[in-house]
């Protein structure tokens, strides 16, 4: 009896405590529905040069002393809200160093992920009032993307809830971000050039029409030798008769759907198109290497190899027009690639990417004659690969979500909100991936897959933590153990470029590690062996191993000699990755590395013998990842590659050289040039991070000179718009290749990917093809700097650059509007003088739009239109199908 009455008591409580935590539930999750559905966020930049305006933003601790003005207003629309049990969860790239309103506190968690607090001193938001929240945060933001969406409130046992105003995965940030307006300065020495429409006018003032006639013929990326003849070959109903002899059934197949694709038939016949592989007649014998001639009866291609048959034919569509004229000129190429290495690096670590929109990268990649594809499959933010055997990869580490112990997802970062359902969370499937590498491979593409490591691993050693977990309460603890990726005796204090803790770097003294990346290579070496394409090339990763707070920007708070101009901070707290790991203390100690600063290096050298040992001859890393080795002799494989992504004007102009020197083959991927993720031009609205240049144009990237660095000290300024100089001091065997890099942090869908990638990839394409005769042949010693220097013949390259901006206008943007590629369309040039209204675009054949009546009704400009003085004048541009419009902006605003 005794028992059964102690049960029932029991049983009583708790369903007492029960109802209790339910009450609870109920009451906190109203609190959230409430501040999610009547709170509106506004984020307004007020200085971007604090320390210039009396804040100490070295005492601040902030990094070069640099620090910003923001205020968070929040505003609540609706009854008064004073429950106090709540947090509101935000993205911000930047540290936030303090606060000036004592009702709130901001908390850094990871990364990125902050979270905003009532302190004892909140009093509630007040019914249709606004409560302001002064921050001083790190660093600048001069863009309005550097605000992050999907800020959300929670409570205790409550549903997370998205504040509606801050809901969006687009670009436009309005809703919830003021203008920058006139804080788009970095610093006070920021000589950029702000693009208005003025400014952009006069910017592309020497871009001129040219004729249909004079375009007639031009092939891009532009062959080393090509003479057209006067007729014209025009398809008629029966098409061509491809017979293209040793050109691989797939890659025919892509072939075809490009005839139909510009609504040529494919038929026996059609117009002779013939084939044949004969390495006799090329002297150098270089892979992808072609003859093409095009005559009256007649085109014939005569090839080094299939990929050169298959790129005589990209030549041959790119004389295609799609104004359904369906006609070839007459014509004769000997062509072959420049660089053995044409490539695109796409992350989607940080932000998932659609198989389909990947397919529609390579597609254009085979077009444009590109074929190494990087991809990047890892990184802090998410692990996007399926790998049998281990699926907390995938189960935990390609999602996001609000779980604040990480046991069933990584925590929100970059803007991804607090549920699963946005581009923050996905993975590729085995065969997804399998999928892409035939498409690839069809198109005579390499995929070479990124597994990053020993830094950017965070997705990888949370998942590999619950695996631990997981197998531990089964009681495996061999098993458990097996992947391990952290050292639970390390206690570093440590920070990333990009905020995370220790959990950031898998731990290179673990034999565990080596097991780790020894399966997964196994398991992605599989998947390329049953799509036909066999891993000859693994990309180990290896950049930003370093804790930031021991970088150049600070200086310790107890230093004696002191300058104004660094981070104030307690170094003796701070501690380099690994410092504190009981395993990596032993290396050092027993001589297995110099120091624990050398670990990354000794890390890749490991790797390259499980590389080694999978058939594979052949490695590629971040250059950083190898700045201990001695050289590339340092490694078990034979050839070893480096992504060289050091900024020209902070010296990469020279210490390019040294890795050649060493031994390492070289893919040029500066990101002062070739990174994608950068904005298109000096404008707030224009999106895109900007720590290595303010911007990337079309323009830039056609003008780079990628075999000899300091050339482009004569044609391009820094990252603040001033003049450098630039000198190589040692010799210079040239590039192995050239990559583009498209990171996505703030690249949160497929449509905004192809935004940033296109039309500037059509100029890499060039580049990484053909060797323009206004570049320079690197030579030793010879200095360079924009202003003072003349070896670069200004002319040829303005010329090459009418062409090339004019192919792009009137052919290549057509085609790619056929294909649904999402492609940025530029902003017209325009002023208004003497009431007339003259308009310009740097993509000469692009239809150019007016507007006086604020966007109501819009005028095709073509010539200098007359314009009352008191009229606001809108313009922008059209892309050639009428379906697409540019950003549209004010005339003389």
């Amino acid at each position: 009896m005794k028992k059964l009455k102690t049960a029932i008591l029991a049983t009583s409580i708790a369903s007492l405590l029960s109802v209790g935590v339910t009450q609870s539930a109920y009451a906190n999750q109203k609190t959230v529905d409430l501040m999610s559905a009547q709170l509106n966020v506004k984020y307004t930049v007020n200085d971007n040069q604090a320390n210039d305006h009396g804040i100490n933003c070295a005492a601040l601790g902030a990094d070069w002393a640099a620090c910003n003005k923001v205020t968070i207003s929040l505003t609540n629309n609706g009854s008064a809200i004073k429950d106090k049990d709540w947090a509101i969860y935000f993205s911000s790239i930047r540290m936030i160093l303090s606060v000036d309103n004592d009702q709130f506190k901001i908390t850094h968690l990871t990364g990125d992920l902050h979270k905003i607090e009532p302190t004892d001193k909140f009093t509630g938001f007040p019914a249709k009032g606004t409560i302001n929240i002064p921050i001083i945060g790190e660093y600048w933001i001069v863009s309005e993307s550097d605000i992050m969406p999907r800020w959300y409130v929670t409570s205790t046992n409550a549903k997370p809830k998205i504040i509606a105003n801050t809901n969006t995965d687009s670009d436009n940030l309005s809703a919830f971000v003021s203008p920058i307006n006139q804080q788009w300065k970095r610093t006070a020495d920021d000589h950029n050039i702000l693009m208005t429409t003025v400014n952009r006018f006069q910017y592309n003032a020497d871009i001129e029409t040219l004729s249909a006639d004079s375009l007639r013929g031009q092939i891009l990326p532009t062959p080393k030798q090509l003479s057209v003849g006067k007729e014209d070959i025009k398809f008629d109903a029966k098409g061509v008769n491809l017979v293209l002899n040793g050109l691989n059934q797939d890659s025919l197949a892509v072939v075809k759907n490009e005839f139909k694709t510009l609504n040529i038939p494919v038929t026996e016949q059609g117009f002779n198109i013939q084939a044949s592989i004969d390495p006799q007649k090329f002297e150098q014998g270089q892979a992808g290497a072609y003859q093409l001639d095009i005559t009256k009866d007649k085109a014939t291609i005569y090839a080094f190899d299939e990929s050169g048959i298959f790129y005589a034919i990209q030549s041959l569509l790119s004389t295609v027009s799609v104004d359904h004229s369906n006609s070839v000129p007459t014509l004769s190429v000997v062509d072959s690639p420049r660089f053995e290495y044409r490539g695109v690096m796409l992350d989607i670590g940080r932000n998932f990417k659609s198989k389909q929109a990947i397919l529609r990268l390579l597609d254009q990649m085979a077009k444009y004659k590109m074929n190494k594809f990087h991809f990047h499959l890892s990184d802090d933010e998410g692990w996007r690969i399926e790998i049998p055997g281990l699926p907390e990869l995938t189960e935990i580490g390609s999602k996001r979500c609000h779980d604040l112990t990480e046991e069933t997802c990584l925590l929100p970062q970059l803007g991804s909100g607090p549920e699963s359902n946005t581009t923050g969370s996905g993975y590729l499937t085995r065969q997804d991936y399998i999928e892409i590498i035939k498409y690839a491979k069809a198109r005579f593409i390499e995929v070479i897959p990124e597994i990053d490591m020993p830094a950017h691993a965070r997705a990888a050693i949370v998942s590999m933590e619950a695996r631990y977990k997981r197998l531990m309460k089964e009681g495996k603890e061999q098993q458990a153990n097996e992947f391990r990726l952290v050292d639970p005796t390390d206690t570093s204090n440590t920070t990333t470029v990009q905020f995370y803790n220790r959990m950031s770097y898998l731990n290179p003294c673990l034999d565990s590690s080596q097991r780790f990346v020894t399966k997964i290579m196994d398991e992605m070496a599989k998947m390329h062996v049953e799509a036909g394409q066999p891993l000859t090339t693994w990309h180990f990763g290896g950049d930003e191993a370093k804790n930031i707070r021991l970088g150049t920007g600070y200086q310790d708070l107890k230093s004696k000699d002191k300058v104004a101009f660094k981070g104030l901070i307690d170094q003796s707290h701070e501690d380099h990755p690994w410092a504190k790991s009981k395993a990596c203390q032993s290396f050092v100690s027993k001589g297995v590395v110099e120091n624990i600063e050398h670990l990354p290096s000794y890390f890749a050298e490991q790797v390259s013998t499980i590389i080694k040992d999978h058939g594979i001859n052949h490695m590629q890393a971040w250059q950083d990842g190898m700045k201990h080795a001695e050289s590339a002799k340092s490694f078990a494989v034979d050839k070893v590659t480096v992504n060289f992504w050091d900024t020209l004007y902070w010296g990469g102009f020279d210490s390019v050289n040294e890795w050649t020197n060493k031994g390492y083959q070289v893919i040029v991927s500066n990101p002062d040039y070739v990174y994608l993720d950068m904005p298109y031009e000096v404008n707030p609205k224009e999106s895109g991070y900007y720590w290595a240049t303010r911007y990337n144009d079309e323009r830039k990237i056609f003008s780079f000179a990628p075999n000899n660095l300091p050339q482009n000290a004569e044609t391009s300024l820094d990252r603040d718009g001033n003049p450098f100089t630039a000198k190589g001091t040692l010799n210079w065997p040239g590039a192995y290749g050239l990559s583009a890099q498209i990171w996505t942090e703030d690249i949160r869908t497929d449509d905004k990917m192809e935004y940033m990638t296109f039309p500037r990839l059509l100029a890499i394409a060039e580049r990484a093809w053909h060797q323009a005769d206004w570049e320079i042949d690197y030579q030793k010693d010879r200095e360079f700097i924009q202003g003072k220097t003349h070896y670069v013949d200004q002319q040829k390259l303005r010329q090459d650059w009418v062409r090339f901006a004019n192919l792009v206008g009137q052919r290549e943007l057509a085609k790619l509007d056929l294909t649904g590629i999402d492609y940025r369309l530029p902003i017209p040039g325009a002023k208004i003088e003497n009431n007339q209204l003259m308009a310009n675009i740097v993509f000469p054949g692009l239809i150019i739009e007016y507007s006086i009546d604020n966007g109501k009704n819009w005028h095709r400009y073509t010539d200098p239109v007359t314009i009352k003085n008191d009229d606001t004048v809108l313009v922008r541009s059209l892309s050639a199908d009428l379906k697409r419009v540019s950003r549209v902006e004010q005339v003389n605003e």
